[in-house]
This record gives structure tokens, C-alpha cells and sequence, in this order.
């Protein structure tokens, strides 16, 4: 029985193989909107989809990384200025790729562009903090796919959307995964909504990835940042030494985590846009695979308890 099973799995792997290696034709004459290209994830699938023959369109928020993917990419390669938490700058955005792919309508947008920080414990976070992210992280890529969403019907192209593992399961404190969460569910809608009209809505769920996301010296002075800005009542709460202890579980930890080899992430993109028949979920990393995944399905109490025991306590804690 164990054999059978074993080998039916074993069957389930190669038909799924061989049916998502066909990649769909005529790239030359397929357009793809990707934000956040000034860096890491989308960087380097602008240069992969480049080499793949896909008319790439990036957006980036600095002309720096406008000039940098001019250089590195072909002349099929064009960038357009993007903040994505402007309506006027998400219009202008659109207006361009509307002359430039015409009758042919857009055969893809990756929502990749985020910010990880401000990120720290709840009470210790305004509202506006969180506005400031869900502008970019939510707001940003919601706004943006609706701009372009009548090029993509017209092209019965495909959505994908960079959420991440965190919005499946939330280990720390602060917006990010509260994003997250809320780019799922737009997913998860957008999929059912589009679906009449043959357009495919695919989600990224990476796991740790060593981007600037990641970087555990921007992610220590956040955190010092934002504990100069709290009241002395919550530093008596947590005690003054707690940053101290942060810090020190991020630079033996945290730093250890990310995983360097960026392509996993970008190779599940690039099969998600390129694929005739993409997956509705991709999760690179062994960590997500394999850890925060599993994790999510486990029962609260245990979930709570596997992130909460080696957590950095505050000072009065209670528990």
C-alpha cells in the first residue's frame, strides 16, 4: 500500500513536469508590465524576461534604476517612472502602455513592487505607519492592476501578484503581513472574477530571500528607530534593554536565514507569466515549502507556540 501511494505521487510529479514545460509562443509580440524593478526580485525578471524575447515594460521609482536596465537589457526594453501609492503617477504609467502595446493589448503585470519597514511589535506602531505600507504593499498593487486590467483582458493575459508566505501566516508584529493577507485576498477575488473572461490570476509566496526586505541592518535601525519614538511607559514595559536583545537574536538568527539564490523566486515568475499552463500558487524557498506553510495549518494553539517560545519577552511579561 506504501509502494502505492509512494508511486502515485511519484506519477502525480511527472505529469505535472511535463505539463507545465510548454511555454506559450510569439514572446516577441507579448508585453509585460512588472513594478518595482529599481532592485532585487524585479531586476532581475525584467533581465530574465528580456532574454526569454518578452517586450518587457518596467517600472521604476528612481531613474538610476531606469538608466542601470537600459544598459544590461535589449532595445525591446522599456521603463516608465512608477510610485505606486500616486494615482496621478499610476495614470501616467498607464497612458504609456496603452500607446505602446495598442491593439495588442498586455499580456502580463507582476505586481512586485513592497516595502518591508517600518516592522515591529503593534503598540508600538502609529496608524500612519501602517498606511505608509499598505499604500505601497496593498493600495499599490491593486490600484495599479485595475488601471491595466481592460489591456489585459484584451490580451487574455495574466495577473501575478508578489504577496509571500507571511500572508498565509503572520510571525511577527507590524503591517507587513497584514498586507499580505489583504494582496491574497485581492487575489483570490481577482482569480474568480477574471476567470470568465480567459485571464489567469497567479500568486508569488516567497519565503526568505536575501533582498533589501531582508536586510537585517535596515530592519536593526527600524527597530531603534521606532523605540526612540514610543512613550516611556512601553519602554518600561519592555525594558531598556530589549533592542539590545533584539538585535542580538537578528544578527544570530535572522541574518542566517535568507536564502541568497534569488533566481528560485524569479524562475517562478518567469514560469507564471511564460507558461501555458502556470500554477495558481508558487512558493519558492525551502522555508516555505517546508516550515511557514506547514505552519499555517496547524492548529492556533500549536502555531502559537512554536513562534512565541524563543521570542525576545518583554520585561513585564505575564506570562
Amino acid at each position: 500500500m506504501f509502494l502505492y501511494i509512494c508511486g502515485l505521487v511519484v506519477l502525480y510529479y511527472i505529469v505535472r513536469w511535463y505539463r507545465e514545460r510548454e511555454r506559450v509562443p510569439d514572446r516577441g509580440n507579448k508585453y509585460v508590465f512588472i513594478t518595482g524593478c529599481d532592485s532585487g526580485f524585479g531586476k532581475l525578471l525584467t533581465s530574465h524576461l528580456d532574454k526569454c524575447g518578452f517586450c518587457v515594460v518596467a517600472a521604476c521609482l528612481t531613474e538610476k534604476g531606469e538608466e542601470e536596465l537600459k544598459k544590461s537589457c535589449s532595445s525591446r526594453l522599456s521603463t516608465v517612472h512608477l510610485n505606486v501609492t500616486k494615482s496621478e503617477s499610476i495614470d501616467k504609467a498607464f497612458a504609456f502602455i496603452k500607446n505602446l502595446v495598442g491593439e495588442k493589448g498586455l499580456w502580463a503585470l507582476v505586481n512586485n513592487a513592497g516595502v518591508a519597514l517600518p516592522s515591529g511589535p503593534d503598540d508600538w506602531l502609529t496608524l500612519q505607519d501602517y498606511e505608509i505600507m499598505l499604500d505601497v504593499n496593498l493600495n499599490g498593487v491593486i490600484g495599479v492592476t485595475l488601471s491595466v486590467l481592460p489591456l489585459i483582458k484584451k490580451a487574455r493575459g495574466r495577473v501575478v501578484n508578489v504577496a509571500s508566505v507571511f500572508g498565509r501566516i503572520s510571525p511577527f508584529g507590524g503591517p507587513y503581513s497584514v498586507s499580505k493577507y489583504g494582496v491574497e485576498a485581492f487575489n483570490d477575488t481577482l482569480r474568480r472574477t477574471l476567470y470568465y473572461f480567459g485571464v489567469k490570476v497567479l500568486c508569488i509566496e516567497p519565503g526568505f530571500f536575501k533582498t533589501n526586505v531582508t536586510d537585517v541592518d535596515l530592519h536593526i535601525r527600524n527597530v531603534r528607530q521606532l523605540w526612540e519614538k514610543i512613550p516611556e511607559e512601553t519602554k518600561e514595559e519592555y525594558g531598556h534593554d530589549y533592542v539590545d536583545k533584539v538585535e542580538n537574536v537578528m544578527k544570530e538568527k535572522f541574518s542566517k536565514m535568507p536564502d541568497g539564490n534569488l533566481m528560485k523566486v524569479v524562475s517562478c515568475m518567469e514560469h507564471a507569466v511564460s507558461a501555458v499552463r502556470p500554477r495558481t500558487r508558487y512558493s519558492p524557498g525551502w522555508d516555505a515549502k517546508f516550515f511557514w506553510l506547514p505552519l499555517s495549518y496547524l492548529p492556533t494553539c500549536i502555531s502559537d507556540y512554536l513562534l512565541l517560545k524563543d521570542a525576545v519577552r518583554p520585561a513585564k511579561c505575564v506570562m
